[in-house]
């Protein structure tokens, strides 16, 4: 295990009930990282009130990195988190999950220097998310009926080291999500962070991590461990907008791009 330097990145927008579940989750962690950045995409008040409440008894400092609300702009709020982390390695979440208490243990395990980490996620149903909502309470059972991807909840450490470099899932290697990812501060910085032409849902996870590779990054993938389970939305997709982002992301592939004007650097003093 790497040495515990770590910001934790929470991606939130207007659904407190769900971030206050990933923020007692994170509570819970049997390895606290050092500090957690809420990256705000233009929530109202009633997020920005969850998260004061918080910050009263939180373990860690819980800091709240808000943008104005101007349409789908994860790119750029993402950025401005990694600009405030105060810490070398970071560890990126979206706040309609909760963690597994292992979660962050789980990663500086795994991290490697020169080395980026995908994650999976435990698909919760609408039916057991409403359940956890109304509750509350972040906690799994695997009696849930409507869970898909139950695999991706199993712990199993042994076999989660043997497979970290080994592993090979059926999408492109540069194929990511998100929602569960980590890498070194200085990676991100070397290529200038998420590109912010991206805007809209999709693809911008994937355009960082070949970025990243194209600079000498290798992605590694954890399974049985790292364990998140995200609750269950319909997903706001823009067809328009992701045929636009998917140009992007080709050009990135074939131009062999590692550096983006358009990134974190405009938010570092």
């Amino acid at each position: 295990m790497i040495e515990n330097s770590t910001s934790l990145i929470v991606a939130t927008y207007n659904w407190p009930e769900a971030l206050k579940l990933c923020l007692l989750s994170i509570q819970q962690q049997s390895v606290l990282p050092k500090e957690v950045i809420i990256a705000d995409d233009g929530s109202r008040d009633d997020t920005k009130e969850l998260i004061a409440s918080f910050q009263l008894t939180f373990p860690v400092p819980l800091i709240h990195v808000w943008q104005e609300d101007s349409g789908f702009r994860l790119a750029e709020i993402r950025n401005k988190a990694f600009a405030r982390a105060s810490y070398d390695y970071l560890i990126q979440i979206d706040g309609d999950v909760f963690l597994h208490e292992d979660f962050i243990k789980d990663h500086l395990k795994a991290a490697k220097p020169n080395t980026l980490l995908q994650g999976s996620r435990v698909m919760l149903g609408a039916d057991f998310s409403k359940k956890l909502l109304a509750g509350q309470k972040p906690d799994f059972s695997f009696l849930a009926t409507d869970t898909q991807r139950l695999e991706n909840a199993l712990r199993i450490p042994m076999l989660s080291t043997y497979l970290l470099n080994r592993y090979k899932n059926r999408f492109p290697v540069y194929f990511a999500r998100g929602a569960n990812m980590s890498f070194w501060k200085k990676d991100i910085l070397a290529v200038n962070g998420y590109n912010e032409n991206y805007e809209g849902w999709g693809h911008e996870d994937s355009d960082l991590t070949l970025r990243m590779m194209n600079n000498g990054v290798k992605k590694s993938v954890i399974k049985f461990s790292a364990i998140i389970y995200h609750l269950y939305h319909p997903e706001n997709k823009n067809p328009e907008q992701e045929e636009k982002n998917k140009l992007i992301l080709e050009n990135t592939k074939q131009n062999h791009v590692v550096w983006v004007e358009n990134g974190v650097s405009q938010y570092l003093k």
